[in-house]
């Protein structure tokens, strides 16, 4: 509600010509606006501005300290952001646009603003492939602070009525281009030094990475009181129920999150019950991951059960989200 008691809604915008530079306008002009990437949908503030940023923090009510990645149009617009080594240039020419984070050291023509930055003296830029995006983020012409359109430590959003069930009223406009392709966010790595380190794992495998720049030194595994990158507080992407994970068996009243062939004990009476992917595929998996944990949190159980996901691949990153949804909160 507004400050006349008025009740306020979120803008529900075609990702057409129309709609991408209605965005545009609200971006530049302060605003939030919800759009889609490759990964999920994110919560799009102009980056520059620590008004709107703050907005983001509000509006997700969002630990202050947690930092924000920051989407641009070309790779001309991220070194004009950060400074990139030799790593980061190999990674970016191989995988940019697409679901890879780089956190580099600020450039002196960085226009990121601190709170963005969380304070911090490094960022996280991504170039995202999402064609919505990227021609939204071509007419803004800043970068864009997108952090995840859910409430914070809420389950990501995958489609825009996701993002409404959310956030509704909370932002002033999203972006409507259909479901997101691949389902978990962007892997984060950073190059702040000779060492390129997995701080989060995402939509790019950890192999791939490592088959151009060698071994990757492992995820951080503890809260820290200044994260370098999103994603790395322990308890995240959490539903309302509690996740069990590794279930050999469903308990009753239990909903059941399943993968492959596996049929756990008790499952036929589970209160609800999905399948990742049947045939066990980890992509399909990906993309179905938080779609389906909002399905079965809205079933009302007070647990949900989670079959063993191979830890492999983009594995990891479910792996990842999932160890972080059954944490102690």
């Amino acid at each position: 509600m507004n400050d006349q008691g008025s009740m306020v809604y979120t803008e529900r915008l075609e990702a057409n010509e129309a709609g991408i530079g209605r965005a545009a306008t609200i971006l530049r002009e302060g605003g939030l606006v919800a759009f889609p990437t490759e990964t999920v949908y994110g919560i799009g503030a102009d980056a520059t501005n620590p008004e709107a940023v703050a907005g983001i923090y509000a509006a997700k009510e969002r630990p202050e300290f947690n930092p924000l990645i920051a989407h641009v149009a070309d790779e001309a617009a991220a070194r004009e952001q950060g400074v990139f080594n030799e790593a980061a240039a190999l990674l970016a020419k191989n995988f940019w646009p697409g679901p890879l984070t780089l956190v580099l050291p600020v450039a002196p023509t960085c226009t990121v603003s601190d709170l963005a930055r969380a304070g911090l003296d490094s960022l996280g830029l991504r170039l995202p492939s999402h064609p919505v995006a990227r021609a939204l983020l071509k007419q803004v012409g800043r970068p864009v602070a997108a952090p995840s359109a859910n409430r914070s430590g809420r389950i990501s959003p995958t489609s825009a009525q996701h993002v409404l069930e959310d956030l509704n009223g909370r932002i002033d406009a999203v972006l409507d281009g259909g479901p997101t392709e691949v389902g978990v966010e962007s892997t984060i790595v950073s190059c702040l030094d000779d060492t390129v380190r997995l701080l989060r794992p995402g939509g790019v495998p950890r192999e791939e990475i490592e088959k151009l720049v060698g071994p990757l030194s492992a995820p951080a595994e503890e809260d820290s009181a200044a994260p370098l990158a999103p994603g790395m507080l322990t308890s995240h992407y959490a539903p309302r129920a509690r996740v069990r994970l590794n279930a050999q068996e469903i308990d009753l009243g239990e909903a059941a999150l399943l993968f492959g062939a596996q049929h756990p004990r008790g499952v036929d009476a589970a209160r609800a019950s999905l399948n990742l992917s049947e045939s066990g595929d980890l992509k399909e998996a990906a993309a179905n991951l938080f779609s389906y944990l909002r399905r079965l949190d809205d079933a009302g159980a007070a647990m949900i059960a989670v079959s063993s996901i191979p830890h492999e691949g983009l594995g990891e990153a479910i792996n990842d989200r999932l160890r972080r949804a059954a944490a102690e909160r």
